[in-house]
């Protein structure tokens, strides 16, 4: 799984002109899965998200999760993020997920988000999005569930 999380002030998505969820102060998560992702990736990447100090304390420091300035969560998902560019001039989308599963692992990642106790607004799975957002610094980081420590390859990965 790859995530782009972003700090925002707020964060909203739209879907036909209708606001489908909209946060205030927290962070944007795209979310991409990979056809080989595993439940491990979800908890990987959740347990980073929630613990990942991107907010700045009284010293401007960036020493606050999100549980600590009672951030709030958009989760968008977004297949694109498993394009490969390197070859050719159309982008290959081989190590996505094929719809059913990243809908699957989408829907997880959000209920282990909100069962850690956060507010989680989501886009619609598969649907066109307008995404509006403030970023705030800007901070952005890009996560990859494959470079968590320890982490064992499965052979043909």
């Amino acid at each position: 799984m790859k995530i782009v999380i972003q700090r925002v002030k707020y964060a909203r998505v739209e879907v036909e002109s209708r606001c489908v969820g909209a946060i205030g102060k927290g962070a944007l998560i795209f979310l991409g899965v990979a056809r080989d992702d595993t439940p491990e990736d979800i908890q990987y990447l959740v347990r980073k998200v929630s613990h990942l100090r991107m907010f700045e304390d009284a010293d401007g420091k960036m020493n606050l999760a999100a549980g600590d300035v009672a951030g709030e969560f958009l989760v968008v998902s977004q297949f694109t993020l498993l394009g490969n560019c390197g070859k050719g001039r159309r982008p290959s989308f081989d190590k996505a997920a094929d719809p059913a599963l990243g809908e699957v692992f989408y829907n997880r990642f959000v209920e282990h988000l909100r069962a850690q106790g956060f507010k989680v607004e989501c886009g619609r799975f598969r649907a066109m999005m307008d995404v509006i957002l403030l970023n705030d610094g800007p901070v952005t980081f890009i996560l990859d569930s494959r470079e968590a420590p320890g982490r064992v390859e499965e052979a043909g990965r």
